[in-house]
């Protein structure tokens, strides 16, 4: 074949592919053009003739945050201005009242929870509240975003919110805006030197752990809390998610894998994002010891990754109510020319049973369901979070003739946590159950089943115990493309 033959033939197959692939493309440009054409037309026009001066950059951020207002509401856009803030949130530093924030089908702006300690968990901001006016101002029909934007500020600045309670009792609280770094891991209560009681009962030893959020540093420091309860003979473990609106995916991956040898931790996939499946590793596993999950409505995002992954995996037992049903994974895409960054969801997490987390429209199952169902209704549940946030903050007094009932008898009406109290109980007859016959029982000791008195505060400065701000609402689960993703309910950019 000489060469011309063979460059008549290189010809005519090139003409051939770009016969196929070229009306193709170029259909999907005259789209793309046909759309940007309208909106610069839109903007030239209300530019020239509008009969106010408009400011050219507020129009650009109105038409983007149209344009994703039909979509869900964790994709949001970050304008460079923002940006700082927002990457200080996903390290878990936090400038506002401290709130996580949800916007349900309806519009309604719900709280997911309020932070452990922060400016609106000390105001009286409950789980469940529904915002309804920001300085007076009625927020009815406005996204999630627009609502955050409102309720963050400069620091030490207030902030009014007109709420809802789920009693309907509507009140107007005032709050002052503050930042700090949030502590992701807590124990039980505060001992007499201010550190960490991890205990909630002593024979057999029952270790308590909570985290009320995951950020970049969670995996490390539960991971150095259970190495602590290790050494000081833990026999049974209680992980306490309750209230937790989520946060880093990889943190929440890695938390699993310290407890599983083998088998899916999680899996995602979208649209257009091929399936992504984290798996199991053995090097640094935990030992076996007896392990329980507590969770409620209010545990969302990587939360419910963490109970849902450890009960598919055999793992853990779960205790209390069924999750929040927060289980979509945002990107953050940075955009050309430094025009700050989309935070678009991309796909849903499932569980290594299948089962997908998040709760769509109409759906009737969604999140993560307990094994054992301890409901706790709205009092229950305020009483409960009172006297964990006394227990966090004051010495733990030690009650004189404390009494020898067991921890496996009976809730009584004096139980302000029913639901630990269920996991204690369980715990205990778990770890009895294990012992070999030639391991002597020994005398159980009872879980506090009434409020504790409140003991003087200690002079130590424990401001780092107590977060005071509010996340720029980030989404469950929000990665970078380049980057570990992270899974925040919580969303848009927390207040």
């Amino acid at each position: 074949m000489n060469r011309e033959r063979f460059a008549w033939i290189a010809s005519l197959t090139l003409i051939c592919l770009l016969a196929f692939n070229l009306p193709g493309t170029l259909a999907q440009r005259d789209d793309e053009y046909s759309f940007v054409r309208v909106l610069v037309d839109i903007q030239r026009q209300v530019t020239n003739n509008y009969v106010d001066t408009v400011d050219v950059n507020q129009l650009r951020e109105a038409a983007i945050n149209g344009m994703l207002s039909q979509l869900d509401p964790y994709s949001v856009y970050v304008p460079p201005a923002q940006q700082e803030s927002f990457d200080r949130m996903l390290d878990g530093s936090f400038r506002g009242v401290g709130i996580q924030l949800d916007q349900l089908n309806d519009g309604t702006i719900e709280v997911v929870s309020p932070i452990d300690g922060s400016p609106a968990f000390e105001a009286g901001v409950m789980a469940g509240d529904v915002i309804l006016k920001v300085n007076g101002e009625a927020i009815a029909g406005q996204r999630l975003e627009d609502v955050i934007k409102k309720i963050t500020g400069q620091t030490d600045s207030t902030v009014t919110l007109t709420l809802r309670h789920t009693t309907g009792e509507i009140v107007d609280l005032t709050m002052k805006r503050q930042e700090i770094m949030v502590p992701t891991v807590k124990g039980y209560a505060r001992n007499s030197e201010n550190a960490w009681d991890y205990f909630v009962n002593d024979q057999p030893k029952v270790a308590y752990l909570r985290i009320t959020q995951f950020t970049s540093d969670t995996g490390d420091k539960l991971r150095s809390a259970i190495n602590e309860v290790l050494r000081q003979g833990m026999e049974g473990l209680i992980l306490d998610l309750r209230f937790n609106p989520g946060g880093r995916l990889d943190q929440a991956v890695r938390i699993i894998d310290d407890f599983i040898t083998d088998g899916v931790i999680v899996s995602t996939r979208g649209h257009n994002r091929p399936e992504r499946v984290e798996r199991a590793t053995v090097p640094g596993t935990l030992p076996p010891f007896p392990l329980i999950v507590l969770v409620n409505e209010h545990s969302a995002s990587a939360a419910e990754i963490v109970a849902g992954s450890l009960k598919d995996n055999h793992r853990a037992l779960v205790i209390g109510e069924r999750t929040y049903g927060k289980g979509s994974v945002q990107e953050l895409i940075p955009l050309d020319g430094d025009n700050g960054e989309l935070k678009l969801t991309v796909a849903y997490y499932y569980l290594p049973s299948g089962r997908l987390v998040h709760r769509k429209k109409d759906a009737t199952d969604w999140g993560v369901e307990p094994q054992i169902i301890v409901p706790m209704d709205d009092q229950q549940e305020q009483e409960m979070m009172r006297q964990r946030f006394q227990q966090e903050q004051y010495h733990r007094p030690v009650a004189n003739g404390a009494s020898t009932q067991p921890a496996t008898a009976a809730t009584t009406q004096d139980v302000v946590d029913p639901q630990l109290h269920q996991a204690v109980t369980t715990m205990v007859g778990l770890i009895i159950l294990q012992r070999t016959p030639q391991t002597p029982a020994q005398a159980v000791q009872p879980l506090a089943t009434t409020q504790p008195t409140a003991a003087a505060p200690e002079t130590t400065d424990d401001s780092t115990d107590v977060p005071a701000t509010a996340p720029v609402e980030l989404p469950a689960e929000t990665e970078r493309p380049t980057t570990a993703p992270t899974d925040s309910p919580s969303t848009a950019p927390q207040p």
